[in-house]
């Protein structure tokens, strides 16, 4: 959910196969984090917003605290403030993979208002692990029918110095969660997530994989295709930290613009297959990413092939879904997302 903007993050250039919509949300610079995630992308850049860009909405008039958190604020560790204005009458708090609907209004230190669903007249809905860190956080400590307004540091919103169109510093969000439900659960962490074990295959490169499950298709992609995959990543101490199953939908990217270790890998694969990729640091995001919020050092996925689109030949980017035109199509039709 990203203003104009996420994604992924984490997750990125790369996207699920969508048409833009009307709506903006505050999208996460990691969800690869990416409705998508948001495959792992190269790029150091956020991806834009998630859809269209609409209409400006009206200003509402920013709170006489917008500029900072009062007093009375409640603050965790990571810098997040944040003042419950309307208390809910849920009990429970939504966790990581689940889907939340909210209304929200946001506004800079000033009192700018950027983005808001309220003028809009419908509310959002969004995972919660795929908006920015700050929202990701703050959504976890609410429960339904809670309105609480959020001051939300740069390093947990879109930077100092974000993407052209995207508010810079920190941030002030009023939100109503209005309702969540559960996600699907995250998937078990490897065994061998910590290491890959002597039966893997490597590459020149360093590149370490195993074939978890074979696929019956007899075609690879080349780097210039299009792909749609379902995967999960996790750094060696087994904490995911990106997943395309718990958003419940497959995400679709060109295979040249995801991390060296992505490209690599997945022309290694057939449609249908399912491998286990072990990728070192200089194949990934780095040791020290350039990016915020991309894990360092080296990563772990599982990938399953569902489909080869074949060859992008001109594409427009809005947040995580990606428009574009095919060249040809290699392969039988797979599970489309």
């Amino acid at each position: 959910m990203r203003f104009a903007p996420l994604v992924l993050p984490l997750l990125l250039l790369c996207a699920c196969e969508t048409k833009p919509n009307a709506q903006q949300t505050p999208i996460a610079a990691d969800s690869a984090k990416t409705q998508a995630s948001s495959a792992p992308t190269a790029s150091a850049a956020e991806a834009p917003p998630p859809a269209a860009r609409p209409r400006k909405p009206d200003g509402l008039p920013p709170p006489e605290d917008v500029a900072a958190p009062p007093a009375d604020a409640s603050k965790t560790p990571s810098g997040l403030a944040s003042k419950v204005i309307t208390k809910g009458t849920g009990k429970e708090h939504p966790g990581p993979s689940d889907k939340v609907k909210v209304h929200y209004t946001g506004w800079t230190a000033d009192g700018k208002m950027f983005d808001s669903s309220v003028p809009r007249g419908e509310p959002t809905s969004f995972g919660v692990d795929q908006v920015i860190k700050g929202w990701t956080e703050g959504l976890q400590l609410m429960v339904v029918g809670e309105k609480r307004r959020f001051w939300i540091p740069a390093a947990l919103a879109y930077g100092e110095r974000p993407m052209p169109g995207t508010p810079a510093g920190q941030l002030t969000f009023d939100v109503e969660l209005l309702d969540f439900t559960p996600g699907p659960k995250p998937p078990p962490v490897p065994s061998d997530v910590k290491a890959a074990p002597p039966t893997a295959k490597k590459t020149a490169s360093g590149l370490a994989y195993r074939v978890l499950s074979p696929g019956k298709g007899k075609t690879s992609p080349k780097a210039t295709d299009v792909v749609t995959v379902h995967y999960t990543g996790w750094t060696p101490d087994g904490k995911m930290f990106d997943s395309s199953v718990t958003r419940g939908e497959p995400t679709s990217f060109p295979l040249d613009r995801v991390i060296k270790g992505w490209t690599e890998g997945v022309q290694l694969m057939k449609q249908g297959d399912k491998f286990r990729f072990w990728i070192p640091s200089d194949l990934a995001y780095g040791d020290k990413p350039k990016r915020p919020g991309a894990p360092a050092g080296p990563l772990v996925f599982d990938v399953e092939l569902l489909e080869i689109k074949g060859r992008l030949e001109n594409f427009s980017i809005y947040g995580k879904s990606i428009v574009y035109r095919l060249t040809g199509r290699r392969g039988p039709p797979g599970r489309a997302p």
